[in-house]
């Protein structure tokens, strides 16, 4: 007798199903930064500084120029979120020890105290749907996203794993 596997149900790929998809992460992305953006609007700021204080935050001593490669948006636009960031006293900026031309980005406290705020509120936010999910649905949402980013960086998450 053979084997037979059941044969994956090929109906998650019909066009209704991807809009319905692409349409949910459009909200989900709305409702998972709507309330960083309202902290962040005290402060003047937007999803830019957000992006900045978070990957600041996981890298400290992160070059600009690495910056700019995760967050691929120009050197004008992340110069003018960085000086605010900067001014406001939330980010501050050294030269590389071995590389004077380098500029290296780190938090100070009062960076450190906002992302932490940032932090929780969406951290929260994606624990309780996780929770709500199950294991099983976190492993496959994971592959989603991993299938939606660019290989190169695909590749660093996969490594990490």
């Amino acid at each position: 007798m053979a084997d037979l596997k059941p044969v994956p149900n090929p109906l998650f790929l019909r066009h209704d199903e991807l809009h319905q998809g692409m349409e949910l992460l459009f909200y989900a992305y709305r409702d998972f930064t709507s309330e960083c953006d309202a902290i962040l609007s005290i402060y003047g700021f937007g999803r830019a500084h957000h992006r900045v204080l978070y990957f600041v935050a996981r890298s400290p001593s992160i070059s600009v120029a690495e910056l700019l490669a995760i967050l691929r948006i120009t050197k004008q636009s992340l110069s003018r979120v960085l000086r605010q960031l900067v001014s406001d006293g939330f980010v501050s900026v050294s030269k590389a020890p071995d590389d004077r031309r380098r500029r290296l980005l780190e938090l100070t406290q009062k960076g450190v105290t906002l992302e932490l705020k940032l932090l929780q509120v969406q951290r929260s936010k994606l624990g309780n749907a996780y929770r709500e999910a199950g294991g099983d649905a976190v492993a496959g949402y994971r592959k989603v996203l991993l299938g939606i980013i660019n290989e190169t960086d695909r590749k660093k998450f996969i490594e990490n794993s």
